[in-house]
C-alpha cells in the first residue's frame, strides 16, 4: 500500500481523513495542520502519526493530500513535488494561473502525479450525462449557496464558479473566443455574486451564475444541443435528457408537443430520467489518483486542466474588477 498524508484538517480535510483512513489502496501514514491541538486530537482518534511540522510530515509519506486554504497551495505543493511526492490538491490548484503553470512544470520535471480536486467531474449526475453531451450549443449554469465564511479567502469565482468553469470547458471541444462578466461584493472582502458569459469559437455560449449569499443551495446545469437538452441537478444527483423528435401532425404519443404553426414541422419532446447511481465523489477521485500513480492511468483532472480553469476564472475576475 502507498503511504499518504493529509495536510489541512479543516471541514474538507476531515472528510478526506475519514475516507483515507478507510481506504484499501492508500495507507494513511501521517497528518499535519498548523493547529497542533487539532493535529494531536485527530492523530489520537485515527491512530495515525501527527507531525509537528510540514518538513517532518513530508518524511513520512509517498503521496500528499493538500486540503488547506488556496493561498497556501503553491508553497506546500511545490515543496512536496521537489521531494518526489505525488500530490492530490483540492481545487483550485492555486489562486494564480502562472503559479499553476509553474507547478505543472515542476511535476513534469519530477515525474510525479498531481491531480486536482475538481470533485464535480465525479458527481454521478454529471458522469451519467457525459455520454449524452454532443456538440452543445448553450449552457445555463447556476450555483447558489448559503453564506459560509469558509472559502471567502478567495472570490466566489474561485470558490464556487470554478467548478462549473471546469465542467463547461471540459465539455466544449473548442477554444474560447470571448469572456464577459459582472460581479458584486455583498458581505465579504471579495466578490460574492458573479455572472459570466463564455463564448467559444464553435458558437457555443455558456452563461454561468455563482452566488454565495443566496437563500438556498442550488447547483443546476441546463445544456442545449441540436437533438434536445440535458438538465443536471448536481445537488440532488438527478439528470434528465429531453430529446426533440420531428413527428407528423396529430401523432403525439407522449411528452410535450412543439407546434411551429400551420403547415410547418411539429416536434415531440420525450423526457428520459437517467439512472444515476449514488457514489461518494471524493472517494472516487481519490481512487483515480491512486490508479494514476500505480497503474499509470490518465490523470482524471490534471494541472493542465486546472491551468485552463484558472485562466478563465482570472479573466472573469479581471472583467469584474474593470
Amino acid at each position: 500500500m502507498m503511504n499518504i498524508g493529509i495536510v489541512g484538517l479543516g471541514h474538507l480535510g476531515k472528510i478526506h481523513l475519514k475516507l483515507l483512513s478507510e481506504s484499501s489502496s492508500f495507507n494513511l501514514s501521517c497528518i499535519f495542520d498548523i493547529n497542533k491541538t487539532l493535529t494531536n486530537q485527530l492523530a489520537t482518534q485515527y491512530q495515525v502519526y501527527g507531525s509537528e511540522s510540514y518538513d517532518d510530515f513530508l518524511k513520512h509519506c509517498d503521496a500528499v493530500c493538500v486540503v488547506t486554504p488556496t493561498p497556501t497551495h503553491f508553497e506546500l505543493v511545490s515543496m512536496a513535488i521537489k521531494q518526489g511526492k505525488h500530490v492530490f490538491i483540492e481545487k483550485p490548484a492555486t489562486n494564480d494561473f502562472n503559479d499553476t503553470k509553474r507547478l505543472n512544470s515542476l511535476a513534469r520535471e519530477a515525474s510525479v502525479i498531481v491531480q486536482v480536486g475538481h470533485v464535480e467531474r465525479f458527481n454521478p449526475a454529471f458522469t451519467e450525462a457525459k455520454s449524452y453531451i454532443h456538440n452543445p450549443k448553450f449552457f445555463d449554469v447556476k450555483r447558489l449557496a448559503c453564506y459560509n465564511v469558509r472559502g471567502t479567502d478567495v472570490s466566489v469565482v474561485m470558490d464556487l464558479m470554478i467548478h462549473d468553469i471546469d465542467l463547461v470547458v471540459s465539455s466544449v471541444k473548442s477554444k474560447i473566443k470571448r469572456i464577459s462578466a459582472t460581479g458584486y461584493t455583498m458581505v465579504s472582502k471579495t466578490t460574492d455574486i458573479a455572472n459570466a458569459r463564455i463564448e467559444f469559437e464553435n458558437g457555443c455560449v455558456a452563461n454561468l451564475t455563482a452566488n454565495r449569499v443566496a437563500r438556498k443551495n442550488v447547483r443546476d446545469i441546463e445544456i442545449c444541443q441540436q437533438n434536445g437538452y440535458i438538465s443536471i441537478d448536481l445537488l440532488n444527483k438527478t439528470t434528465t435528457f429531453s430529446k426533440i423528435i420531428p413527428i407528423e401532425k396529430d401523432s403525439l404519443k407522449q411528452g410535450l408537443l412543439i407546434n411551429t404553426g400551420e403547415g410547418k414541422q411539429h416536434y415531440q419532446i420525450e423526457e428520459t430520467e437517467l439512472s444515476v447511481k449514488p457514489i461518494n465523489a471524493i472517494k472516487a477521485e481519490l481512487d483515480c489518483f491512486y490508479e494514476s500513480i500505480i497503474n499509470k492511468t490518465p490523470i482524471a483532472v490534471s494541472l493542465t486542466d486546472a491551468e485552463i480553469a484558472i485562466f478563465v476564472a482570472q479573466e472573469i475576475e479581471n472583467q469584474i474588477n474593470k
